[in-house]
C-alpha cells in the first residue's frame, strides 16, 4: 500500500510539472504568434485579452450618449488591450512555473508561487539553494524579460504602420470632404484637376491596400486603432475609394482604366484577409443580383443624377451602369460593412451607415456583442 501511495505521488507530482510546461510553452507561443511570427495567426490567449477587455468597454460605452464620447472611450481599447498581454502572458507564466516548482517537491504550493513570482520579476527575493531549482529559475526569469521585451520591441513597428495608414486616411479628406464620400470625391475631381487625376489615388490606394492587409493580418490590433480624429476611419476610407473606383468603372463615360480595376482588386482581397482572422462570414465568390448588395437602386440612381449634374460625364445606359456597379460593389459589400461594424466606425455614407441589425454573421462573436452593434446602428442613425 505505502508503494502504491508512494507511486501515485509521484505521478501526480509529473503530471502538475507537465501541464506546468503546457502553461509555459503555451504562453511563449502566443507570444510569438502575437508579436513575432510574420504571418496571420489566431492565438487564443490574445483573442481572449480582448474578448474580456472588449466586454468591460462595453459597460462603459453603454453609459455613453454621442459617438463622440464613444469614439473617446474606444480609442483607449487596443491600446489597454496590448498592455494588458503581457500582464497576462506573465500572470500565466507565474502559474506554469508554479506547478513546475511544486512537482519537482520545492515545498508547499505557497512557497512555489513566491519563487515563481519572484523569479519572472527578477526580484531574487526568494529562491531556493538546489543547483536544479536556480536553473530553472534563471530559465523563468529570462522569460519574463523576453516577454516584456517581445512587446515594446514590437510597439514602434505597430505604430509606424498605423502611421503610414493614417497618412492616405488623413489626405482623403482633401479629396473626399468628412464623412468621405465617393460622390464628392469624383466631382471635386473634375472640377478641379479632371478625372484624369483619380489615377494617381487608385495607384496609392492599391499599394495602402496591400500594406493594411500586411499589416492588419499579423497585427490585427491595428483594426482598432482609431484615427486622431472621430470622424476618420481607415475602414470608411477605404470603402469611399473602392466605391469611387466602382463608380469610375461602371458611371462614367471614361476609358476603362486598369489602374482603377486593380484597385478595387486589391481593396476586397485586402478587406476579405482582414476579416479571415475575425472569422467573418462571407462568400468568397458572390454574384449580383443572386447576392445582393446594401446599395438600393434609388440611392445609386441619386448618386448619378448627382454626377450627371455636375457636369460628370456618365453612360447613357443608367440600367447597365447599375448593374456594372453592383457587380463591382458585391466583392467588397459584405465585409465592407461588417468591419466597419466590428470597429464602431464613425458615420459614412454607404459604409458604417448601413450596420447589419439582425443579420446572421459571426464577427462579434470574438470582439463584440449584439448590444454593441445595435448601438453603433442607432449612433449612425441619428448623426445623419
Amino acid at each position: 500500500m505505502d508503494i502504491l501511495i508512494s507511486f501515485l505521488d509521484v505521478l501526480l507530482h509529473l503530471i502538475v510539472v507537465l501541464m506546468g510546461l503546457i502553461i509555459v510553452l503555451g504562453t511563449m507561443t502566443s507570444a510569438l504568434r502575437s508579436f513575432v511570427l510574420a504571418r496571420s495567426a489566431r492565438d487564443a490567449i490574445t483573442s481572449l485579452v480582448f474578448r474580456t477587455n472588449r466586454r468591460i468597454f462595453n459597460l462603459w460605452l453603454v453609459r455613453c450618449d454621442t459617438y463622440e464620447d464613444r469614439d473617446r472611450i474606444m480609442a483607449m481599447y487596443a491600446p489597454i488591450s496590448l498592455i494588458l498581454l503581457p500582464l497576462t502572458w506573465l500572470a500565466f507564466g507565474t502559474i506554469g512555473f508554479t506547478l513546475i516548482y511544486w512537482g519537482l517537491g520545492v515545498g508547499t504550493l505557497e512557497r512555489a508561487m513566491i519563487i515563481s513570482g519572484s523569479s519572472i520579476m527578477t526580484l531574487g527575493s526568494a529562491t531556493d539553494d538546489r543547483t536544479l531549482f536556480f536553473i530553472i529559475e534563471f530559465i523563468e526569469a529570462a522569460f519574463g524579460i523576453i516577454l516584456t521585451a517581445v512587446l515594446i520591441s514590437y510597439l514602434p513597428t505597430m505604430y509606424s504602420a498605423f502611421s503610414r495608414r493614417e497618412t492616405l486616411v488623413t489626405m482623403l479628406e482633401v479629396r473626399a470632404s468628412a464623412p468621405p464620400s465617393a460622390l464628392d470625391m469624383i466631382i471635386r475631381a473634375h472640377s478641379i484637376r479632371g478625372l484624369e487625376a483619380l489615377n494617381e489615388i487608385w495607384r496609392n490606394w492599391e499599394q495602402w491596400f496591400a500594406e493594411i492587409e500586411e499589416s492588419h493580418t499579423s497585427l490585427p490590433a491595428l483594426v482598432f486603432f482609431r484615427s486622431t480624429k472621430p470622424g476618420r476611419s481607415w475602414i470608411t476610407a477605404a470603402g469611399a475609394v473602392l466605391d469611387a473606383a466602382s463608380l469610375h468603372e461602371a458611371v462614367l463615360d471614361v476609358p476603362i482604366n486598369p489602374d482603377a480595376r486593380l484597385c478595387i482588386r486589391s481593396g476586397f482581397l485586402a478587406l476579405r484577409h482582414i476579416a479571415d482572422f475575425f472569422l467573418i462570414d462571407y462568400d468568397p465568390d458572390p454574384h449580383f443580383p443572386a447576392h445582393p448588395i446594401s446599395i438600393s437602386r434609388i440611392e445609386f440612381d441619386e448618386v448619378y443624377d448627382q454626377l450627371k449634374e455636375a457636369g460628370v460625364p456618365v453612360k447613357p445606359d443608367r440600367d447597365q451602369c447599375w448593374l456594372d456597379f453592383a457587380g463591382w460593389r458585391v466583392n467588397y459589400d459584405t465585409v465592407l460593412l461588417r468591419l466597419a461594424a466590428l470597429t464602431l466606425a464613425p458615420y459614412a455614407p454607404w459604409s458604417s451607415d448601413r450596420s447589419l441589425p439582425g443579420s446572421n454573421f459571426r464577427p462579434f462573436s470574438l470582439w463584440v456583442s449584439q448590444k454593441d452593434k445595435k448601438m453603433h446602428v442607432k449612433s449612425s442613425t441619428a448623426k445623419r
